[in-house]
């Protein structure tokens, strides 16, 4: 046999060593930073297109408990200013707006020109949570799902723009933020009654959440599902279809001047007035 003919020698590697597990949550989250932090500035240049061309939009955040709705909308939110994203999580009705039509109070909060709305649960708490617990009957539910796809028609062909996402979690893991929830002072305060209703009633809310998709998913207000068992991905996946989901263009930034600071005055003088001052202990 030729030289050329003969088969050529698999070249020695050394074993790749695994990765160690520290190492990849490392890298792993700095790679989640860097993408968090460019969606950051994408999400700025949408709130620059908002208040140039007067946009209205319309952001709901709907799904399980502790399925990550807050540390969410936190992420859309941080880097912006709350005259122009302006985040809606209702209390309880009042006395007084429990006569009123139901969608009357989310009414008024949707966006004039220039304003972006973030609902931290919305209208639909009514085929949800007030139809599990009891605080509507099944009647009203089934209005509530007949009439909203209307008024969400309504909604988009007056210009608005709505976007609705269902953030999902599955069970074990939702049982695991909840104990975290229990163990950490700081995070105690989210865990409410509804929660623990939540868990325990976990089939009912699968039973009133499915029907309540299946039945307010259309091509004008679409829903879309957020699996959520991983935060980070989560954010990332879900603030990247947002982006997608509207049109928006880069604004050309017009850099200002600060010109140069007034010179102190010759008459000038501190006031010495004696001034509470907090102590330093760092």
């Amino acid at each position: 046999m030729s030289k050329k003919h003969r088969k050529a020698k698999p070249e020695k590697t050394a074993d790749q060593p695994a990765l160690d597990p520290k190492a990849a949550k490392k890298a792993r989250n700095k790679a989640y930073e860097a993408r968090l932090a460019a969606l950051q500035v994408e999400i700025a240049n949408l709130q620059a297109w908002v208040k140039a061309t007067g946009a209205r939009i319309v952001v709901i955040f709907e799904g399980r408990d502790a399925a990550g709705k807050g540390g969410m909308i936190k992420r859309l939110t941080e880097k912006v200013s709350p005259r122009v994203f302006r985040v809606v999580a209702l209390p309880a009705p009042s006395d007084r707006q429990k006569t009123q039509i139901y969608m009357q109070r989310y009414v008024e909060q949707l966006p004039a020109a220039g304003e972006v709305v973030v609902f931290d649960r919305s209208w639909y708490n009514r085929p949800g949570v007030e139809r599990v617990m009891g605080f509507c009957s099944d009647e009203q539910a089934g209005r509530f799902l007949d009439l909203c796809p209307r008024f969400e028609a309504a909604l988009v062909e007056s210009g608005i723009t709505l976007v609705k996402y269902f953030l999902t979690v599955g069970e074990e893991e939702q049982e695991r933020r909840f104990r975290q929830r229990i163990d950490d002072p700081t995070r105690q305060w989210k865990l409410s009654p509804m929660d623990l209703e939540s868990y325990r009633r976990w089939w009912d809310y699968s039973a009133a959440y499915d029907e309540m998709i299946r039945l307010t998913d259309t091509p004008h207000a679409p829903w879309w599902i957020v699996d959520s068992n991983d935060k980070k991905a989560a954010r990332i996946n879900c603030l990247t279809h947002l982006l997608a989901s509207i049109p928006y263009e880069k604004v050309k930034y017009d850099e200002p001047k600060l010109g140069k600071r007034q010179k102190k005055a010759d008459d000038y003088a501190p006031d010495r007035t004696a001034r509470n001052v907090v102590p330093s202990v760092f």
